[in-house]
C-alpha cells in the first residue's frame, strides 16, 4: 500500500466544493483511494465518497493521509495530493 501526504490549501478546507471536487478526482482514478485526517488514521473513509470526505471536518492547513495499493497507485495519489494542495 502506497501512502502519501498532504496539507489542505483550500480556505474551505473539504467543505462543500472543494470535497465535492476531490470526491470526483478520487472517483476517475484508476484504484481505490482512502483519506484519513492526520492524528486518526483508524477513521479513513473511502476517498469518492463525498459524504465520507465531508465527515472527516478537515480545515485548511490540517494534513490528510492518502492511500492506495495496485497498478496507477502512485500517479493517483500524486495527482490527488496536487489538487489538496493547491487553493482553489
Amino acid at each position: 500500500m502506497i501512502e502519501r501526504t498532504a496539507v489542505i490549501a483550500a480556505a474551505a478546507g473539504l467543505h462543500a466544493r472543494p470535497a465535492a471536487a476531490f470526491a470526483y478526482a478520487a472517483a476517475e482514478q484508476p484504484v481505490p483511494i482512502e483519506i484519513a485526517k492526520a492524528g486518526a488514521p483508524e477513521l479513513s473513509v473511502q476517498a469518492d465518497s463525498l459524504l465520507g470526505v465531508m465527515s472527516l471536518d478537515v480545515a485548511q492547513g490540517d494534513q490528510v493521509i492518502l492511500r492506495a495499493r495496485g497498478a496507477g497507485a502512485e500517479q493517483a495519489l500524486e495527482t490527488l495530493v496536487q489538487l489538496l494542495e493547491t487553493a482553489a
